[in-house]
């Protein structure tokens, strides 16, 4: 039944995954700085920079795993 799922694919869901939290969190940085939590606020946006930074790595590597399995 696993063998269903390719490499790929499971990193691909990961990747939304993250996406989607990455937008979650957003949301609530954007409601803490509303109530004037600047600094927690910023401490976030640090976080999520990074997580949009690797993102793009991951999105990278999934395109090469992708055409692996394709050739």
């Amino acid at each position: 039944m696993a063998s269903e799922y390719s490499l790929a694919d499971v990193l691909e869901r990961m990747y939304e995954n993250q996406l989607a939290l990455e937008a979650a969190i957003m949301e609530l940085v954007l409601w803490t700085e509303e109530r004037g939590e600047l600094t927690t606020g910023g401490n976030v946006r640090g976080a999520l920079q990074t997580l949009g930074e690797n993102a793009g790595h991951i999105k990278q590597g999934l395109a090469k795993l992708k055409k692996q399995d394709r050739q």
